[in-house]
């Protein structure tokens, strides 16, 4: 067993908020257990240019509630290379790190999983927005997305009534409809697209529009998820079809920002003193997850295995009470 005097902290991939209060926990909880903690900037890129430095309690001072990262986070298409990845274990061991825990996504815990192969014990904490870690029922930032979302909609919903539009509304998730399910039925959406399940444009809005047309109602919000189809071609062919005025909305990278919410911050921080105590107690490359609103932690191996599913009664109340 390795002994663990020096703790790195980075954070990978897109930021999402409550990485600060991740990064917080980690250096608080590592300081009170008696080991060193440094910061690693830039995510792996600052990891094999050596920009590290050591972290103390007030370094992570006032950034609780801040949105981002003061890690700073980078894509490094180095350390996707053998060579990048031996750099990366090289630079640990020149600056003394034992142990390196990551904050970000499946591709951030692929690199930890490359550097544990490396003999560098890692620990991983779920954080991205778009909540697609199979392992974990919640990842930190997902909560502060979807309500940064609802808040958008719901301004923009003022003007779609305003002139009797319809307004499709893109928000984020890569190849993940989480946000877009969740947010959709939150904002009383007409109909919701995501990647999970295939959308028949006659069947699932036009049909639905002229229906509620019928009942009395004449503005419409339509969510899609970024990896269904561009907002702007479906708002096109809706209006094309219906000729009711149809406008696209990219919400972006808006929801990436903000104040981190009651729920990732507390999230955030449980996860950052997990990931501090496993590697107290000598347990290595893990990753730290939810379940059944529980802090679990699963092997990196089996984490990157393992496969989730959209929550198929969120899709049922959506069809049924948005008409």
């Amino acid at each position: 067993m390795k002994e663990i005097k020096t703790i790195g902290v980075l954070t990978s991939g897109g930021d999402a908020p409550g990485m600060n209060a991740a990064v917080r926990a980690v250096v608080r909880t590592g300081i009170s257990k008696g080991f060193k903690v440094v910061g690693i900037n830039h995510g792996y890129n600052g990891l094999i240019n050596g920009d590290i430095y050591e972290m103390n309690l007030r370094s992570v001072s006032e950034i609780i509630h801040r949105g981002g990262t003061v890690l700073y986070t980078a894509r490094c298409m180095e350390f996707k290379t053998k060579e990048g990845q031996q750099k990366a274990a090289d630079r640990c061991k020149e600056y003394g790190i034992d142990a390196l825990v990551v904050i970000g996504g499946d591709g951030s815990f692929r690199g930890a999983r490359d550097l544990a192969a490396l003999g560098i014990p890692c620990i991983g904490i779920p954080g991205t927005i778009d909540n697609d870690i199979a392992c974990s029922e919640y990842t930190i930032g997902y909560d502060t997305a979807m309500n940064t979302a609802v808040e958008m909609i719901d301004k923009l919903r003022d003007t779609t009534q305003s002139h009797d539009r319809c307004s499709v509304v893109e928000v984020m998730g890569r190849n993940a409809g989480y946000i877009a399910l969740n947010t959709g039925i939150a904002v009383g959406a007409l109909a919701i697209l995501i990647p999970e399940r295939p959308y028949d444009l006659e069947r699932d809005i036009i049909s639905r529009m002229n229906f509620t047309q019928k009942s009395g109602k004449h503005h419409f919000i339509i969510i899609v998820a970024e990896g269904v189809g561009h907002a702007q071609d479906i708002a096109n062919e809706i209006q094309v079809r219906t000729g009711v005025d149809s406008r696209a909305t990219v919400l972006g990278h808006v929801q990436r920002g903000g104040s981190p919410s009651l729920r990732d911050r507390v999230t955030a921080s449980t996860m950052g003193f997990q990931a501090v105590s496993l590697l107290e107690k000598g347990i290595y490359n893990r990753v730290v997850a939810v379940s059944a609103d529980k802090i679990v932690d699963y092997d990196i191996d089996v984490a990157l295995s393992m496969h989730k599913t959209i929550d198929t009664n969120l899709l049922d109340v959506a069809a049924t009470i948005s008409i």
